[in-house]
């Protein structure tokens, strides 16, 4: 790995694009700091203590609790990206459009109209949020407070375009999926924070009254397993992620001209993880709309009315949230696998090729014979994706929380504590399956570059 990344320096075309890469990330940051007139949102942060703000404030890399220009973040353009997608699979004649680079510049510009339009409705919702917080400017809720509204819109639907202007120059001239990399740099950036939880919760520990020092060592314990547990974690992502599933193929002699060609076997790869990280970072856009928006209209669940409970109902530590989130993942691996794959024109290649696989004929027979093996392969990737992405999420509330819980005391601040500590590493899973898929595919893409400019040196 590190020899590929030392050629990748050493080649100035890639070179130039990791550069281009890294200036629009810095580009990027400097806009996540950026304040928005007439917004004061010193102690905002609070409002997004152990509730599905926080983590769209991790995908947002901080930026949401803090109020800044970019703190929408990449939201808008996945949700825009997802519903193209899905009208592209129920109307053809829209699919259709992605297939010639005309089409797909249309594709892209619908794609720009509907990230601004959600943009605009998510600015407004977050406006709310501030106003019903009192964390508006006094000026910006006078007599004029609705042109003050308008800035503080405009600015948020601003910086979401600008977000979503900044990934597609990476995709141009850059290395990688522009929004995944924007992405993966906001979890990163978020990291630093959790690390700090971690150690102030051990340092709590110790400073408690009651048998401090047995206390501490549980602490210490505990953050030891719990930084295991990630480690084990990432070690299983990588490892599943490069397995496949590998068809043989024969391919039969074939005479042109005077010499001949074929005889030989190959294989066919099918990964267990196709489809890579996608399923996993739409399914939790998806599965966190509503609740997002409840919490942006200012419901937190504390009170007796239908949103309320409806919020309760909804929220990460219930049993729907797992379910449904479990639903999704499932549903978009195999529908990634399907637009992404086709065992039809896998067949129709080998049929032109002379390859074959053993004991099945070719044509239709092979398709359907790849068919099933995809089937059953794309199932086990989706479970995969699903346990690595749920299990923090069910483990969060009903065990780490008792837990940090009993070593920190029961009394108000140690559960107060417990369930900040908890939140943080609840969605680790979704954070931990997209920081490892992303940095996989870049490398992938940076390997494939290599490759394609070492096969230009050799013709």
């Amino acid at each position: 790995m590190l020899q590929t990344l030392k050629n990748a320096w050493n080649t100035k075309d890639i070179r130039n694009k990791i550069l281009f890469t890294v200036l629009i990330l810095a580009i990027y940051r400097v806009g996540t700091v950026i304040p928005v007139p007439f917004v004061d949102a010193t102690s905002f942060a609070s409002v997004f203590s152990g509730n599905i703000l926080q983590y769209m404030s991790i995908l947002s890399g901080g930026s949401l609790e803090t109020a800044t220009l970019f703190a929408l973040g990449v939201t808008p353009y996945i949700n825009a990206s997802i519903i193209i997608q899905l009208l592209a699979v129920a109307f053809p004649k829209l699919g259709e459009l992605s297939k010639d680079e005309a089409g797909k510049k249309v594709m892209n510009f619908i794609t720009r109209l509907v990230t601004v339009v959600l943009s605009l409705v998510t600015a407004v919702g977050y406006y709310f949020l501030l106003k019903n917080n009192s964390f508006l400017a006094d000026e910006a809720t006078g007599d004029y407070a609705w042109i003050y509204a308008c800035v503080i819109i405009a600015c948020y639907c601003a910086g979401a375009s600008l977000i979503m202007w900044l990934g597609e120059r990476i995709n141009e001239n850059g290395l990688g999926n522009g929004i995944s990399i924007i992405l993966f740099a906001n979890i990163i950036t978020v990291l630093p924070n959790q690390v700090i939880y971690l150690v102030q919760f051990v340092i709590d520990a110790f400073k408690l009254e009651n048998s401090p020092i047995g206390r501490g060592i549980g602490a210490i314990a505990f953050a030891l397993v719990l930084i295991a547990i990630v480690i084990a974690l990432t070690i299983f992502v990588i490892w599943v992620t490069g397995s496949e599933r590998r068809i043989t193929v024969q391919y039969a002699k074939q005479i042109k001209g005077r010499k001949m060609y074929g005889g030989q076997s190959s294989s066919l790869p099918i990964k267990l993880n196709m489809v890579g990280v996608m399923p996993v970072i739409f399914a939790s856009t998806i599965v966190s709309v509503v609740p997002t928006i409840l919490a942006l209209c200012g419901v937190d669940g504390t009170g007796t009315t239908f949103w309320d409970k409806l919020n309760n109902f909804l929220a990460a530590d219930g049993w729907f949230y797992p379910v449904i989130f479990l639903v999704l993942i499932v549903a978009f691996t195999y529908f990634y696998t399907e637009i992404s794959f086709n065992p039809k024109e896998i067949a129709n290649n080998l049929k032109k090729q002379g390859g074959t696989i053993a004991g099945i004929r070719q044509g239709r027979p092979t398709a359907e014979y790849i068919q099933r093996i995809l089937g059953k392969i794309t199932l086990v990737g989706a479970i995969f994706l699903a346990i690595v992405a749920i299990l923090p999420i069910v483990g969060g509330p009903h065990v780490l929380k008792p837990l940090i819980a009993w070593i920190l005391g029961n009394d108000s601040e140690a559960v107060s504590k417990a369930s900040t500590l908890t939140s943080v590493f609840t969605f680790g899973g979704t954070t931990l399956l997209i920081v490892v898929g992303v940095v996989l595919e870049t490398y992938r893409e940076l390997e494939a570059q290599l490759t394609m400019r070492s096969y230009k040196k050799l013709l």
